[in-house]
């Protein structure tokens, strides 16, 4: 005889105990990221709102995401999918004079929603069923398309690449070692960055990315640095880069950043800062690996968010709120545990693949 009604009781305390765990962690980390932002602005006379109105839109989405994809696990990544697309299209565009340059500007949101649909489209075919989930596929492949017809080079490879990620998590029941194989790919990103600003790669590879990324925004980068060597716990104050950049001082027209938002924190809010954002980035993959959801819909999820922190590393996608929003979203969505599969059998620790023999 099986024991299916122990295991019924037993499953929903374990399941809420891991929701409240990961919201009490999440609630730790973004609380800390605020903090921080106010304690370095109140040492450098800073102005800590972007970071501030980031962190609510984050966490606003997420807890958006989080009902609508209880309530409705198909129609919210839909409805959220094309939202997205329909931001990225109205949004002002400056495309590169060649596609090998990365442009400054709203480009770097631009691909960064545009990742972020592909990923809910594809979170969305994963929970429909018939004809509906070919549609999605078909919506998740025509966003890539329309990323190339905006001129985003970067957000038709990010899409792409988030679509074929999620067709390979077909068979996958461990989403563990993906969700591991993400954060290295952000990590790796975010590192030859680092490796650009400081001038230790090869003569090759540094010229090939240098002329992809910009002089300008090297530039930068360096200046980023150069501050957070000076100030290098509590950084130079939020809002304080462009005050203090001398490449910002010699350019015609700017916007005031570094394009990267590890850099950005690195000068204003110091090695904490840049620690905090890792911590933030490490919670939303820790989150979708404790979902109660199957393992595609977590890594396909995961994948549009390393995306998003691969774009962040070198452009200025979260000083938008529509992303760092959409970024909460679609996390809150691929967490959510729709309430009809809740209630048709008891949520399973998702460490443990596969079906256990009873006893």
């Amino acid at each position: 005889m099986g024991s299916t009604g122990t295991e019924s009781a037993a499953g929903a305390p374990a399941a809420s105990e891991r929701r409240d765990v990961v919201d009490v962690t999440g609630v730790i980390a973004l609380g800390a990221v605020a903090a921080w932002s106010l304690i370095t602005a109140t040492a450098h006379g800073g102005r800590p709102e972007g970071v501030l109105l980031a962190v609510l839109a984050l966490a606003a989405g997420y807890a958006a995401g989080r009902i609508s994809g209880a309530l409705l696990p198909v129609a919210a990544p839909c409805a959220a999918s094309l939202a997205g697309l329909g931001l990225a299209i109205t949004a002002p565009h400056t495309p590169a004079a060649s596609p090998l340059i990365i442009p400054l500007g709203r480009t770097g949101a631009t691909a960064a929603l545009l990742a972020l649909s592909a990923g809910a489209a594809c979170c969305a075919a994963w929970a429909a069923r018939g004809p509906a989930r070919l549609a999605l596929w078909v919506v998740a492949g025509g966003i890539a398309v329309a990323a190339a017809v905006l001129g985003s080079t970067v957000g038709s490879a990010a899409c792409a690449g988030v679509l074929l990620w999620s067709l390979a998590a077909a068979r996958v029941r461990r989403p563990g070692p993906g969700l591991v194989g993400l954060a290295v790919a952000a990590a790796v990103v975010a590192g030859t960055s680092w490796a650009v600003a400081v001038d230790v790669l090869p003569d090759g590879p540094a010229v090939s990315l240098e002329d992809r990324l910009g002089p300008h925004r090297v530039r930068l980068w360096r200046d980023a640095l150069d501050m957070a060597r000076r100030e290098p716990v509590l950084g130079v104050g939020p809002g304080n880069f462009e005050h203090l950049s001398p490449a910002l001082a010699r350019a015609v027209a700017h916007d005031g950043k570094p394009h990267s938002a590890p850099f950005q924190l690195a000068a204003e809010q110091g090695v904490i800062g840049v620690a905090l954002l890792a911590t933030v980035f490490c919670w939303v993959l820790y989150a979708l690996w404790r979902a109660a959801r199957p393992a595609p819909v977590v890594l396909t999820a995961g994948a549009a968010l390393t995306a998003l922190a691969a774009v962040a590393a070198v452009g200025n996608a979260l000083s938008f709120t529509t992303v760092t929003a959409g970024a909460g979203l679609l996390a809150g969505i691929a967490t959510a545990r729709p309430l009809a599969e809740a209630g048709a059998r008891p949520e399973a620790d998702p460490s443990v693949s596969g079906d256990q023999p009873a006893p």
